[in-house]
């Protein structure tokens, strides 16, 4: 006897997408069989009937339950993103059964060390936080900012080991590496099979652009896009991507947001490097033209939104593969944070977003017929998977996967308002959306978390993921 039948549904699996039974036994996938064709007993079924059935989404980017800076909070202090059981209780809801968050320290000045503290053992304090207060699985990317200390290289091979697959680095902000430390960096990571996380800017444009444009008396936060710009994400992109090429090293390129940095990815994996983009659901939407609507500063996040042009590349990324994943860069605060900046360096970054990632992503891409169902399995759940060193564990319908499964309605078409959403926070830069399909069932390790809207979870259900990146995605593109 099977513990929960799942018949009838229009199934994503690795294979192809097709009418198929999926039989679930624990917290795995045991069968998937031709519709009517699975003649065992169950002690459930479920009728997925006009469902889409996918693997569970996996949100590679998050930053939950952290410290706003009060140079972000309207000089406030001690004021925090929404904490994990709130943030997993709203993924849960958009379909998502993983997210990748943060763990390290930060340094108090520019290019400065943060302590030196032992990666493992923040690592492990992170983690008693989010233990018995997630409704979904997670793990870490671990930050590696300032002038990191040779202890703490020292150490990256080690937490590889331990499950800790991907590193974190900032080349702008107060948390900026610099360039040799970098270059140390990489190939620690590279010889202890790691891949690295990077948010790439040019500190110098950035950093001129914002005096200059304090000069001038043009610092309102709707010119984020003069600061933030496509050339420093050009620049950014391509000397990583030199320095990775020289030390072999695997990219995850996070938030990938102008034209300038598609096309730097896209020539990398020309080359068969091991470069991946990462792309937010906002910016498949919005441009900074959007920045001068009322309370349109609310859409904002780190990098600055761009042009149409760059909306659009970014799409065609996704039809055509150097953008791998979606993500949100999830940061939830209340509107009073969220808007209490308004200038190019004290406007908040991040919105409520991680449970409309997936509906939004549909409308944009599979509603138009941009990008098949397959596509659709591969850069909300499986992509993430791969290249953070999850898969097949998870993000696939496949025999011995974890049975991670969101059916999706794709005749669940309505507009969205904030009362369709379950984090804390008072606003939704998606009001008003038209969805053109929407989760519906997520079922976490076999085990149902969400359905018709209720939630059945715990905030105990989710676990720590232990991660290793096969070496086949560091070779060369692997998906």
């Amino acid at each position: 006897m099977l513990d929960l039948i799942i018949r009838g549904g229009n199934v994503v699996t690795p294979d192809g997408a097709g009418e198929k039974d999926v039989g679930i036994q624990g917290e795995q996938i045991a069968v998937i069989a031709a519709p009517g064709t699975l003649e065992v007993e169950a002690k459930r079924t479920i009728d997925a009937n006009g469902k889409i059935v996918l693997p569970g989404g996996i949100e590679p980017h998050t930053h939950i339950g952290v410290n706003v800076p009060d140079y972000w909070a309207g000089g406030k202090t001690e004021v925090y993103t929404q904490p994990p059981e709130s943030a997993s209780r709203a993924a849960a809801f958009g379909g998502v059964t993983t997210f990748i968050d943060f763990a390290g320290n930060l340094p108090l000045t520019a290019g400065q060390a943060p302590p030196a503290d032992p990666i493992m053992g923040l690592v492990d304090a992170r983690r008693r936080l989010f233990e018995g207060h997630s409704y979904t699985d997670f793990a870490f990317h671990y930050i590696l900012a300032g002038a990191v200390s040779p202890q703490t290289i020292g150490e990256i091979g080690e937490a590889i080991e331990s499950g800790v697959a991907s590193f974190k680095i900032f080349t702008t902000f107060f948390a900026r590496c610099p360039t040799g430390h970098l270059w140390e960096i990489f190939q620690e990571v590279a010889k202890a099979g790691g891949i690295m996380a990077v948010h790439a800017e040019e500190d110098d444009i950035v950093t001129y652009m914002e005096e200059k444009l304090k000069r001038e008396g043009r610092d309102q936060g709707y010119n984020l896009h003069l600061v933030h710009n496509n050339i420093s994400e050009d620049l950014a992109f391509r000397k990583v991507i030199r320095l990775a090429e020289q030390t072999e090293t695997g990219i995850y390129f996070v938030h990938t947001t102008a034209e300038e940095g598609v096309i730097a990815v896209a020539e990398a994996r020309a080359k068969q490097l091991p470069i991946y983009g990462e792309t937010l659901h906002n910016y498949l939407e919005f441009t900074c033209e959007d920045y001068k609507k009322p309370e349109g500063l609310a859409i904002h996040t780190y990098p600055a939104i761009k042009f149409a042009k760059d909306r659009d590349a970014l799409q065609q990324g996704l039809v055509d593969g150097p953008m791998c994943t979606t993500a949100t860069d999830e940061w939830t605060t209340y509107k009073d944070v969220k808007l209490s900046g308004d200038t190019v360096t004290t406007l908040c970054g991040g919105h409520n977003g991680i449970e409309t990632r997936m509906p939004v992503t549909y409308a944009k891409m599979v509603s138009t017929g941009r990008i098949s169902l397959e596509r659709f399995a591969e850069i909300t759940s499986t992509n993430a998977a791969k290249i953070l060193g999850m898969y097949p564990q998870k993000g696939a319908i496949a025999v011995g996967s974890d049975a991670d499964i969101v059916l999706f309605d794709p005749d669940a078409n309505k507009k969205l308002t904030l009362d369709d959403l379950h984090a804390d926070s008072d606003y939704s830069i998606w009001e008003g959306f038209q969805t053109t399909g929407y989760p519906v069932t997520t079922i976490l390790r076999g085990k149902v978390i969400v359905e018709n809207g209720q939630l059945l979870g715990s905030a105990s259900d989710g676990r720590w993921l232990n991660r290793k990146v096969s070496p086949s995605v560091l070779a060369r593109p692997a998906c």
